[in-house]
């Protein structure tokens, strides 16, 4: 029997980490890495070093895999277009992926199908800035306002707080123009949380929903994930994954889609960003659901049936293990385990660099307070920030 071949773009702990999750399927792996000490380069047998944005590059690379699929969504949309062209099969496609690739493109399609979205605007100059924010002045606003501030984004490009301004006059408004890419307005959300809503959905039109989750965020990079979020009404967390199902389906999206969300403080939705490949917010399924979020995207792009999705206990708590100025996170391990022996420690085989992502814990348990102090502490200990 011949297992199918799949071709992962990227070489980042996401590659690493869905690499992990078709090991138990007898599925084999290609990658393609920018250096060979990529994070999954480090564990996938057939590794190619290049670079995505060449064409050639790619067309050598797809051939003998049965399946294309990304651990970023980088690759130029032309490229990917003539990669279908030539026959290969690459999931997501192309025309969905221009919606987690280009903000403003995303933005338009979403408005267009109904889905609520923060007011937003693609803006070309600092005074085109002020203009939008006057646009959101609300009636009665006090006379001094002057409808800052108002969040910038490059329409490509940013993750991880990266390309993403919170500006407070025309004066702040002049940094995001001068990358010479097109930058998008929206208005600041006065929002209670930030949620996300992990869906994944096959060719021949299955698809699931994870619990929808709380992500915490520090510094604009997401600290701490509680699946699922505490104190969720049953009715929102339902309407959230039935959008994030009818986004997938509407974008014809094959794989894993994340669907970032603010819980307004009147009891709103609205949909932040999109995320067409495992997400951090999904790390918690690798121990915390029968069905991680790695598995049902092979499985996706592999057109076969999807595993179930439910959480294996009451409350799943991930922590990002954020390099520090304590690079020996491995002289920790003992006291961590020693300390926590349900504790799961996934470690990305990253150099330490400080507020660099080199791995994540979770844990899990019947009750929420001891299994967020658990994640807590082990995530600070690796880190160096707890040291008893």
């Amino acid at each position: 029997m011949t297992f199918p071949v799949v071709g992962m773009v990227g070489g980042g702990q996401l590659a690493r980490m869905t690499h992990e999750a078709g090991i138990p399927l007898g599925l084999k792996f290609k990658l393609l890495s920018d250096t060979a000490q990529d994070s999954a380069a480090q564990v996938v047998a057939d590794v190619v070093v290049g670079d995505y944005r060449d064409l050639e590059t790619l067309r050598a690379f797809a051939q003998g895999c049965d399946v294309i699929t990304f651990d970023h969504e980088h690759v130029p949309l032309a490229h990917l277009r003539a990669l279908e062209a030539d026959g290969v099969t690459v999931r997501p496609s192309p025309d969905a992926l221009a919606h987690a690739q280009d903000k403003g493109v995303m933005r338009e399609r979403l408005t267009a199908l109904g889905v609520p979205c923060p007011r937003h605007r693609i803006v070309t100059s600092p005074a085109d800035v002020t203009a939008f924010a006057a646009e959101g002045l609300a009636a009665g606003s006090e006379p001094e306002s002057d409808g800052y501030p108002v969040v910038l984004k490059t329409v490509r490009g940013g993750y991880d707080g990266k390309g993403v301004w919170v500006v407070r006059s025309e004066a702040d408004a002049a940094e995001p123009f001068k990358a010479g890419v097109p930058v998008l307005a929206e208005e600041k959300v006065d929002f209670a949380r930030e949620l996300a809503a992990n869906v994944v959905r096959s060719p021949h039109g299955q698809a699931v929903a994870y619990p929808v989750v709380e992500s915490q965020q520090v510094n604009g990079v997401c600290d701490t994930v509680i699946a699922p979020a505490p104190d969720l009404s049953e009715e929102l967390s339902g309407e959230a994954q039935e959008l994030a199902l009818r986004i997938a389906k509407e974008l014809d999206v094959v794989g894993h889609l994340a669907v970032e969300l603010f819980e307004t403080r009147d009891g709103r939705i609205l949909v932040n960003e999109l995320a067409m490949r495992p997400h951090n917010s999904g790390h918690w399924s690798q121990d915390g659901s029968i069905t991680s979020q790695f598995a049902n995207h092979v499985r996706a792009v592999l057109d076969l049936p999807l595993g179930d999705p439910r959480p294996r206990a009451p409350w799943t708590v991930m922590c990002n293990v954020l390099g520090g100025d304590y690079p020996d996170m491995y002289a920790a391990y003992l006291h961590c385990m020693a300390r926590d022996p349900q504790l799961k420690i996934h470690m990305y085989g990253k150099d330490v660099k400080p507020g660099r992502k080199v791995g994540h814990v979770n844990t899990y348990g019947d009750d929420l307070d001891d299994v967020l102090e658990r994640a807590r502490h082990a995530a600070g200990y690796l880190r160096g920030t707890i040291t008893e």
